[in-house]
């Protein structure tokens, strides 16, 4: 198994229920877009080019993702290049709008997220390992891709993992659950 498939089924033991999953295609673009909003403030002038914290955010994370997997990595450069404008408006704004639109949508978005965990039962991923916080976001970029009929090698050998990790975590809770 390559890296790109390990961290997806990783990420995918903690959300095989599929009302969460949908709960993420929601919010995990709200959290990441509320980021680059938060970050889009913060930015440096270099020979007449503003270079904000967002855009070096966003510049790591598809280099990270491009090291994974080069369709997901320009697929993410596409999406990051189309909300980046609309971050850079919000980041405009006044000073309590900026706060107050960039972490009123953080918070939505993780709320709605942790709907999503209930239905699971699962804590999130990044809880056990903060790589989660990079990988969500590819994660639901490959579930929007299977959904649409592409790459189902990757999907059935990332589910297959992410299934038996699923089993190994349960037999540790259950086992923990008994011996206390």
């Amino acid at each position: 198994m390559n890296k790109l498939e390990n961290l997806l089924s990783q990420y995918a033991a903690y959300h095989l229920d599929r009302k969460n999953i949908i709960t993420h295609f929601i919010g995990i673009p709200l959290i990441v877009f509320s980021i680059i909003c938060l970050t889009a403030r913060a930015a440096i002038s270099l020979s007449g080019f503003e270079i904000t914290l967002a855009f070096l955010l966003m510049i790591a994370s598809v280099i990270y993702y491009f090291s994974l997997d080069k369709i997901f990595g320009l697929i993410m450069l596409l999406i990051f290049a189309a909300v980046y404008p609309l971050a850079l408006k919000v980041a405009a704004m006044s000073l309590g709008a900026w706060l107050a639109w960039s972490i009123g949508i953080f918070v939505v978005g993780w709320i709605i997220q942790f709907i999503g965990h209930y239905y699971e039962k699962k804590k999130p991923a990044f809880m056990d390992d903060v790589i989660g916080l990079a990988i969500g976001p590819l994660f639901v970029l490959a579930e929007f891709v299977f959904l649409l009929g592409f790459r189902k090698d990757l999907e059935q050998r990332m589910l297959s993992s992410a299934r038996k990790q699923r089993a190994e975590m349960d037999a540790k809770t259950l086992h923990s659950v008994h011996s206390s």
